[in-house]
């Protein structure tokens, strides 16, 4: 059912989501609105937007999970509409539901959906009924749930099992046991997981598969059930079950398996009565055998290479989706289109399990050129926020072959410049540079398996050109150590920036701290 135009739309959401969703907005001619905790009320989003809210302090529980606060803007700036981006309030059924009592269209899925694809059990036993392939499993096991019927639960699957969230997502509340010593361990972990990130201590469990590939399908659907898919995304190169690189189409599907698979994932959407964007995730195995994860009812970070590979905005299909237009893409009519790579910019240090590093951004300059998107939530100046995710952008690239789209992958990350935080840049040109990578044999072990912990060394010569740049950068944007002057090589090897305090600086391939 058509509504009327949908003419301004607030962002519940920060970083480089919201300033995603409000270019669609400026180009679609919307009115753009964003919320701010009391550390952002200087970000990069709010001097993106028309207008601008504050919600409360830094704890996202009194923020951006604060849905009251967040309807309450919506209403002061008279907006239509609601994008939730993703995390913090995407996936909350009650958050959906108190805008449609608000009488605001919240840019998502129908309550119920997300409220059925949102606990893995239910979502588990409902694509069984469509006929959507899942791994062995058991069903929600309560908190309190007697150690033998958890034992007999994991002995009638077949070790070794993995413990999961039942009312989560993302890589959270999950542990593998391979024997049943370990079974009580990691269900209680998974437990102690699960309850501090989603407040609900259920878990499940389910078959566990040996090095799988992560690789899901993005759909679109319409009020009335017209559902496409827009192909696959490869999701297998994660740190702590967390994904860091995706591309499009995976290296390792054949046609078969890709129509197979989109086939599913269309079902899969129907199944729970779906409507506006959402990502349907697969584990496959050696076979190309492939089981449901679970569905993100929701836009994906990742959403870039898709965007690269099918022609399609996806906010821009949200946004029609919720007016009420009908779907105007066929499945027949979509076709792929070269291959597109995606790094996640984080303010992580990978040569320490990858654990965040915030501060002050004091130098950002991004690569750009033909075939490169930066997605980025910060600029120079700005804070990586301890508060919250540590991304600082999301770096794209595509080509017309995957060689390509790698190359120039490796010329982007060449190219930006990073200066103030520890960043997983390095990560991701040695990831494009390693045979497993290039070859497309990897899986969701590519981490365990081939990173170490310890990236290459720069060779001496390497060292004092690259230092000798970043001298010449530090002393043209006044950011030499504290007397004002340029810094030197030995300065930068040593890892000193203003005031001496230590930083790291990507130039040119190479990390200085």
């Amino acid at each position: 059912m058509r509504r009327k135009p949908i003419r301004k739309i607030l962002v519940a959401n920060r970083g480089e989501i919201a300033v995603r969703v409000f270019r669609t907005c400026r180009e679609l001619g919307i009115g753009a609105a964003a919320v701010f905790s009391e550390p952002d009320r200087h970000a990069l989003h709010v001097r993106h937007a028309d207008e601008a809210f504050a919600i409360g302090p830094a704890p996202a529980a009194q923020s951006y999970l604060n849905g009251a606060k967040i309807i309450e803007a919506a209403r002061r700036c008279g907006a239509d509409a609601i994008h939730p981006g993703y995390g913090f309030l995407s996936e909350n059924a009650g958050f959906a539901e108190a805008c449609a009592e608000a009488g605001i269209a919240f840019i998502g899925p129908p309550p119920e959906a997300i409220r059925a694809m949102g606990d893995k059990t239910a979502a588990r036993a409902t694509m069984q009924q469509a006929g959507v392939p899942v791994t062995p499993g058991s069903p929600a096991i309560a908190e309190d749930a007697a150690p033998g019927e958890v034992a007999k639960m994991a002995a009638a699957i077949g070790f070794p099992v993995l413990a999961k969230a039942a009312a989560g997502g993302g890589g959270k509340g999950m542990r593998v046991a391979r024997s049943r010593e370990d079974l009580l361990r990691s269900v209680a972990a998974a437990q102690s997981e699960a309850r501090a990130a989603f407040g609900d201590g259920r878990i499940f469990l389910e078959k566990y598969i040996a090095a799988p590939r992560h690789v899901e399908f993005q759909v679109l659907a319409d009020e009335a059930g017209r559902t496409v898919h827009l192909f696959e995304r490869e999701c297998s190169i994660q740190r702590r079950h967390q994904k860091v690189i995706e591309e499009a189409p995976s290296p390792a599907l054949t046609p078969e398996a890709r129509a197979r698979m989109g086939e599913a994932a269309v079902e899969a959407a129907r199944a729970c009565g779906y409507a506006n964007a959402g990502t349907i995730e697969f584990l496959v195995d050696a076979d190309l055998n492939f089981y449901f994860m679970e569905m993100n009812t929701r836009l994906q970070v990742e959403h870039p290479v898709t965007e690269w590979i099918a022609g399609v905005d996806l906010v821009a299909e949200q946004i029609r989706i919720a007016e009420g237009e009908p779907l105007r893409l066929k499945q027949e009519d979509l076709r792929m289109r070269g291959h597109a790579i995606e790094c996640r910019v984080y303010a992580e240090d990978p040569e320490n399990d990858f654990l965040p590093d915030p501060g002050d951004l004091t130098r950002h300059v991004p690569p750009s050129g033909p075939g490169v998107r930066v997605d980025a939530g910060v600029e120079s100046g700005d804070r990586v926020e301890m508060h919250y995710d540590p991304m600082i952008s999301k770096l794209s690239t595509w080509a017309e072959t995957r060689p390509e789209a790698i190359r120039r992958m490796a010329r982007a990350l060449d190219e930006y410049e990073v200066a103030g935080v520890r960043t997983t840049i390095p990560f991701c040109r040695y990831v494009m540079e390693h045979e497993a990578y290039l070859s497309g044999q990897f899986d969701t072990h590519f981490v365990a398996r081939h990173f170490s912990g310890e990236l290459p060394a720069p060779e001496r010569a390497e060292l004092i050109e690259a230092a000798a740049l970043a001298a010449a950068l530090h002393h043209i944007d006044g950011s030499a150590s504290g007397t004002g002057g340029a810094a030197g090589p030995a300065d930068l090897a040593r890892g000193k920036d203003r005031g001496g305090e230590a930083a790291s600086r990507w130039i040119g391939r190479r990390e200085y701290r």
